[in-house]
């Protein structure tokens, strides 16, 4: 994780202010953090990558079970054919973006550091599509859940849950509110921004579908105040189609505004204890990107084989944001952008604060990709721990009030009941904390690994 401090030592508390949007007149905001949001890349229009020469499709693309390969050696593939499965309840099948012939069904280490393995294609750059590819028949609940499975969807903001299941929760007659989330907290990421610039319609229409055939009353489209194009741009939208029962709600430009239970609170002011789901509060949450690909999957029938993502950071000579295949190896994607200005210190896959770095260049976008960013220089150090000097910035910093310093001390003494104590489940690993930090700690890792330490010791 990069430093962030480099690029803004400004350091600010989001105000306990009055409540709008239907948010109650006096319920406060959760506390979070001011960064520099970087956002470079926010009017560079989506650019469409030429086909690499050969892509690595990950059979890892989502939370559950990995798929099966579908395809041998020496096959012929389309674009939209799907070339994974599982029959496990929590996986997606997994689509080729490009036209070719499979090379070999290899492993490799992915970004986590587990065993994956990958479909190889050979691209013949025909882009021939599918027979399998045309728009779905849907007539009720059930069939929309099959649709949304059949396409590969899974959460785009990041978490890469299959969609299909968070379309169908057990207590679905007791959810009455969509929240589509257009927050896009992270520095320097613009993709979601430029799906609401530039696939406003598919959003509109993703959102009807989704009221329509869950029985949605109500739908909430959360942007921060920072992107005043999007807010107007959908607000007209929704008023020129007069479309009922969806709002607009403009949220405070904080991070880490854009996190599941931060989001519910500030639009609903309903609490969600960590474990909890959001339908158990009545809540299906849909990133913005998420929410666009369901109106285009219905519109066109293509399935989820393709990744709007942006390229940024010091190390990149032309900072971007492109469309290219699923599979798409990083080096590939880094040339198109102009390749490196220098050698990188530290690259990232998603956002600086929650991404990950990566160690090689070699490896696949996979569908919940939403950024590449790569730094040189001192954007790139990690800074020497020192002392704790018990400020307390930390503890200011949390949106749910935790106790980072204290959590730290728990874990370094392996005391599992006090982790318990102080509620170290509760952490969702924002890095506010480690962020706010004089000491340069890695308090957010620690929580990390705090919650593996009583995960294991409640299985005993």
């Amino acid at each position: 994780m990069i430093n962030l401090r480099n690029f803004s030592r400004e350091l600010l508390l989001v105000c306990k202010t009055k409540g709008k949007n239907g948010m109650g007149p006096n319920r406060k905001h959760l506390k979070g953090i001011k960064v520099s949001h970087n956002k470079t890349t926010a009017e560079s229009e989506t650019e469409t990558m030429p086909v690499p020469p050969m892509v690595y499709i990950s059979m890892t693309q989502h939370i559950g079970v990995p798929c099966r390969p579908l395809v041998d050696a020496g096959n012929k593939v389309k674009v939209g054919q799907m070339i994974g499965d599982s029959d496990a309840f929590l996986s997606v099948p997994i689509h080729s973006g490009v036209s070719g012939t499979v090379e070999e069904i290899g492993g490799f280490r992915s970004v986590t550091g587990g065993e994956d393995k990958a479909v190889v294609i050979k691209c013949d750059r025909k882009q021939e599509i599918s027979e399998e590819v045309k728009p779905p028949e849907v007539k009720d609940r059930e069939e929309f859940i099959r649709a949304i499975r059949a396409s590969g969807l899974v959460g785009l903001g990041g978490a890469a849950f299959p969609t299909h299941i968070k379309f169908d929760p057990k207590n679905l007659d007791e959810v009455d509110t969509l929240i589509v989330n257009g927050a896009e907290c992270e520095p320097f990421i613009t993709s979601d921004y430029r799906s609401m610039m530039e696939d406003t319609d598919d959003i509109i229409e993703g959102i009807r579908l989704i009221m329509k055939y869950l029985e949605i009353s109500k739908a909430y489209i959360g942007i921060e105040e920072n992107k005043p194009d999007a807010i107007s741009l959908l607000k007209d939208k929704i008023e020129t189609q007069e479309i009922k029962n969806v709002e607009v709600v403009t949220l405070k430009a904080s991070y880490p505004q854009g996190a599941e239970r931060v989001l519910i609170y500030e639009i609903t002011g309903k609490k969600m204890p960590a474990g909890m789901l959001p339908a158990e509060r009545g809540v299906i949450v849909s990133n913005v990107t998420t929410t666009a690909f369901v109106g285009q999957y219905f519109r066109t029938g293509m399935p989820l084989v393709s990744k709007r993502i942006t390229v940024d950071g010091s190390a990149v000579r032309t900072p971007k944001n492109i469309r290219v295949p699923v599979g798409t190896l990083i080096d590939n994607v880094i040339d198109f952008c102009g390749g490196f200005r220098g050698k990188p210190g530290k690259i990232i896959m998603g956002g600086p604060m929650m991404g990950r770095s990566i160690f090689s260049e070699r490896l696949p976008i996979v569908k919940n990709n939403n950024a590449i960013l790569a730094f040189t220089g001192r954007q790139a150090v990690i800074p020497d721990e020192t002392a704790c000097i018990n400020c307390g910035r930390c503890a200011r910093a949390c949106p749910f009030s935790l106790l980072p310093y204290a959590l730290t001390r728990a874990y370094d003494r392996k005391d599992v009941k006090e982790l318990k104590r102080l509620q170290v489940m509760e952490c969702m690993e924002c890095g506010s904390c480690a962020y706010v930090c004089p000491a340069r700690k890695p308090l957010a890792f620690t929580n990390k690994i705090g919650k593996t330490m009583v995960k294991e010791a409640s299985s005993k």
